[in-house]
């Protein structure tokens, strides 16, 4: 069944790729920025695939969060489905001793604030209208194993499994699921640039960082590709996955070493 889905911070890297891969499933997309000229250049590039709209939106703003979320709900005609993507924490990568308290207010901003204030405002429309609907939050492995340069981001976006089995406990019997996606590596401009910054640091190349930190943290030795990750969120969309709702799935290519889900 095809779903009308809204997905933030697309314009590039995870969010926009995954755009893609569900826009060629048949699915009519959302895709927002705070960068308008980014989130313009995507939706050229997307606009061929099939049905998708743009809105620009900053994720730690309450107001474009309330007006995102009613702009994209026109433009669909409703929203069935969110797929939550945070944008970086601007420090980052830094040390907690190295961070601010603004750095602390921006990752708790980002990284569960946000996406709990759009849940709230999702929900009540679908309670009003009676209409199913779907939560999926990008997370990542690093919850599950903290790397020290991404602490403050990692620890902000560990509440979103709690979101995700309170919210599906709560609303699963209104046919309201949720899930949460810990991912592992990818290879986005984010990535790329936030390794770059620990490499100058350490006095190595980036490819000699890519290398040590991405490629050979999994049996794989390579990233995770798009049309893997377009195939998991298409079947969570779908009905196929009802049981499943409330769950924490690691998408990691066997990245993290133990088993503590």
């Amino acid at each position: 069944m095809n779903m009308k889905v809204l997905i933030t911070a697309s314009s590039r890297g995870i969010g926009f790729n995954l755009a893609k891969e569900l826009l060629n499933k048949g699915h009519e997309v959302t895709i927002t920025s705070s960068n308008i000229r980014n989130i313009e250049n995507a939706y050229k590039e997307l606009r061929e695939l099939g049905t998708v709209h743009y809105f620009q939106a900053d994720l730690s703003s309450k107001e474009d969060i309330k007006r995102m979320v009613k702009d994209a709900w026109d433009a669909m005609g409703r929203i069935e489905a969110l797929i939550w993507n945070a944008p970086n924490v601007k420090c980052e990568p830094c040390m907690v001793h190295e961070a601010r308290y603004r750095d602390w207010l921006e990752a708790a901003l980002l990284h569960l604030v946000s996406p709990g204030y759009i849940t709230t405002l999702l929900i009540q429309a679908w309670l009003e209208k009676k209409i199913k609907g779907v939560l999926i939050y990008l997370s990542s492995a690093s919850v599950l194993e903290p790397m020290p340069p991404l602490l403050l981001a990692d620890t902000a976006r560990a509440g979103l499994v709690q979101l995700t089995k309170g919210i599906t406990r709560a609303y699963g019997g209104k046919g309201i699921r949720a899930y949460v996606v810990l991912l592992g590596s990818f290879d986005t401009p984010g990535a790329r640039e936030n390794l770059a910054k620990i490499a100058e640091e350490r006095g190595m190349s980036l490819e000699e960082i890519w290398r040590k930190e991405v490629i050979e943290r999994t049996p794989l030795k390579r990233t995770g590709k798009w049309s893997e990750l377009g195939a998991l969120i298409d079947f969570l969309l779908s009905e196929n996955a009802e049981y499943m709702m409330g769950s924490t799935i690691l998408f990691d290519g066997a990245m993290t070493r133990g088993v503590n889900l």
